[in-house]
């Protein structure tokens, strides 16, 4: 009779450690919105090197990003070492690093694994398909629950280990070519992200996500596809064609308010220029190999030589 309570206490002690090292990343990046920047860097395929470009940057510059990124991905091979990719972003969130993971979920009508395009590009749902995603009970939503136990197994075992993850998943909300994307409105990409946040956090008790809610520089209609306030806690913004511009920056701020807003990804690394009079971004993170066949390596090294710019071995520790 006296196991139960003591096992209550336990369970509640590891949710206070949880959501006191949530609220330390999140209050990290507060308050380094307006004067600095954290370098990050995307690793995508393949899973098994999942530190491929992180490596690449600090072979050009002595020095590690800041974020580290990984990604579920959706290749047999990739789906296969998930584990080595999650066991990466837990020695990287140990050395000091924060941890960014993206989800690119096969569409809920495919099986896994699945091509790129079509697959994750150019494989919509029609109007009927995606009215059952987001009802409950139907196939397609009880099939896209399965797909969100099997990467909570992953996202428990970093809660376990104390990791906190900025959880990336839908990115580019607008941009119509992911089966998930180009739908405003409530019932649209928004209303997905938000059962998706539900799901996670009250069905599965998973208290180490910030999520992320991610845009590109594509079109202005972004409150389209908010998922509400409640349900993000910073913003990403791709950028891939003219987001530099000052007034894509001017566009987003009201819209965010005083959260935390990054550069979710980018081809070309922001300039002196865009970090002096852009101060509210709070991260950037190149695209695995375009970090690469977008930027010189002097461009680089300037880059992580600057001021303003938070590489891991300038970050506070967890």
């Amino acid at each position: 009779m006296k196991r139960q309570p003591l096992l209550m206490l336990l369970i509640l002690g590891a949710f206070w450690v949880q959501a006191q090292n949530k609220q330390q990343v999140l209050d990290y990046l507060y308050s380094i919105s307006g004067k600095q920047i954290i370098a990050g860097q995307h690793n995508k395929e393949p899973n098994i090197e999942p530190t491929k470009w992180t490596d690449y940057i600090y072979e050009t510059t002595g020095k590690y990003p800041a974020l580290w990124s990984g990604d579920f991905l959706f290749q047999q091979e990739n789906i296969d070492n998930r584990w080595k990719m999650i066991k990466e972003a837990e020695k990287q969130w140990n050395n000091g690093a924060i941890i960014n993971l993206m989800w690119h979920g096969c569409p809920p009508d495919m099986g896994e694994p699945c091509g790129w395009d079509p697959g994750l590009l150019n494989a919509q749902l029609d109007d009927q398909q995606w009215e059952d995603l987001i009802t409950e009970g139907t196939e397609l939503n009880t099939t896209w629950k399965k797909r969100m136990d099997d990467v909570a197994v992953y996202l428990q075992y970093l809660e376990d280990k104390g990791v906190v993850v900025l959880f990336r998943p839908f990115h580019e909300m607008n941009q119509g070519l992911f089966w998930w994307a180009g739908r405003k409105g409530e019932k649209g990409t928004a209303e997905l992200y938000r059962q998706t946040h539900d799901y996670f956090e009250k069905e599965k008790g998973l208290s180490n996500l910030i999520w992320v809610w991610d845009m590109q520089d594509m079109s202005r209609d972004f409150e389209e596809y908010n998922p509400g306030n409640d349900y993000w806690d910073v913003f990403a913004f791709d950028i891939y064609d003219g987001g530099y511009d000052k007034s894509w920056y001017d566009y987003i701020l009201p819209i965010v308010g005083d959260k935390p807003m990054a550069i979710g990804e980018c081809m070309k690394m922001p300039s002196k220029k865009v970090i002096k009079e852009q101060p509210r971004w709070v991260f950037f993170m190149p695209w695995a190999e375009l970090v690469k066949e977008s930027n010189s390596e002097e461009e680089i090294q300037d880059t992580y030589n600057h001021q303003r710019v938070i590489s891991r071995d300038e970050m506070p520790g967890w």
